[in-house]
């Protein structure tokens, strides 16, 4: 899935991180889960919708436990406030633009409805997709209202497991991140509990953080790469976001995932940002362990294998770290763009370079 001429990614230049990546250092590492993309361009457009289905595609639909947090609220991820009453969710996640969130809810129930025709037509069902967003109207006519809702099919349709593309591609196509060029990235993490393998993996869709706080493996690296800031330009405090999604195989119940994605946000402040007032920092875990189909008449107890709290740690590690990772990934995949608010400015990539010049100073071992 990654594009042919896909940027290095950070392993790649030898920025080092903790911990052991699965085969794609992708969300997909976890098993059964694929990834798909709608991405949009044209005259002043840049812009799309990411899919992540939890289970592939299942014959049937099933519930997932999950558990979600919000780390400073201005943005949007609906279905949470089931997530947060009854800990599960039963839907693709889709992350788009902020002003396309109405469409993109609308069109996933149209892909669901297509999906499980049997499963709507008998009884009253009804499903609450979760679907995020981040602000592109700098680099994108955000009120052109471009994404439609076979843009977001599409983003459906195409996803698959495999390696995933980044930077700019599908719902991250026009985002920033420390006033450089960024969007989708991920990462995962393999880790051993007691003698049995699971996986962690991380998607974000990354724009968030003003140039002057950027630290990579804590090398001050907006301080050192501070020529072409936009917040200057635009004479804006920050007021972008991060979704974050992070995803395992590990047996977990709703209040740990819950503990799982408040460390999204250790893995998000290790690239320095302090959360601005204007940002939406919101994060959603999910295991796919447990899953189980909505049956009316099922039996009234339900089998559960839960990992037990004192191996959490493990997991909370590899959360931190994949998503750290992801983000740096959406930063190192970025590509030159043109903003069209204000019009002509540019908003660059990082310098591999550039930045392998800035972390060899401090890590001459790089």
């Amino acid at each position: 899935m990654r594009k042919e001429t896909a940027k290095a990614r950070a392993r790649e230049i030898g920025i080092d991180f903790p911990g052991t990546p699965g085969k794609y250092n992708a969300i997909t590492d976890v098993s059964g889960i694929e990834v798909g993309f709608s991405t949009i361009n044209g005259p002043g457009i840049q812009t799309g919708v990411t899919a992540i289905l939890p289970r592939g595609r299942d014959a049937n639909p099933v519930y997932l436990w999950a558990g979600q947090h919000t780390l400073n609220g201005n943005g949007e991820m609906t279905g949470c406030h089931w997530i947060h009453d009854a800990g599960y969710f039963m839907s693709p996640i889709c992350i788009t633009n902020t002003h396309s969130v109405g469409i993109t809810h609308h069109a996933t129930l149209k892909w669901m409805i297509q999906q499980y025709p049997s499963f709507f037509k008998k009884g009253y069902h009804f499903v609450m997709p979760v679907i995020a967003e981040t602000y592109d109207g700098i680099l994108n006519d955000i009120n052109g209202l471009h994404v439609t809702e076979s843009h977001v099919l599409e983003a459906l349709n195409s996803a698959k497991t495999g390696a995933v593309a980044e930077g700019n591609v599908g719902g991250g196509n026009g985002m920033i991140s420390y006033e450089f060029k960024a969007g989708t990235g991920t990462s995962s993490r393999q880790i051993n509990i007691e003698g049995n393998d699971y996986t962690v993996g991380v998607l974000v869709q990354s724009n968030f953080g003003a140039r002057q706080d950027l630290s990579i493996r804590g090398v001050p690296v907006g301080q050192n790469l501070n020529e072409g800031t936009i917040l200057d330009t635009i004479r804006e405090k920050e007021m972008g976001s991060i979704i974050v999604i992070i995803a395992t195989d590990v047996p977990l119940i709703p209040t740990q995932l819950t503990r799982v994605a408040k460390r999204a946000s250790l893995g998000v402040a290790r690239t320095g940002t302090i959360g601005g007032n204007g940002s939406g920092d919101i994060f959603l875990a999910f295991s796919t362990a447990n899953s189980w189909p909505p049956q009316k008449d099922a039996s009234p107890t339900m089998p559960l294998d839960v990992l037990r709290d004192q191996h959490l740690d493990v997991v909370y590690r590899a959360a931190r770290d994949a998503v750290e990772e992801s983000i740096v990934n959406a930063l190192m995949a970025g590509e030159n763009s043109v903003a069209v608010r204000p019009k002509g400015m540019k908003v660059n990539a990082i310098d591999h370079e550039a930045l392998q010049r800035v972390m060899s100073i401090y890590q001459p071992s790089l």
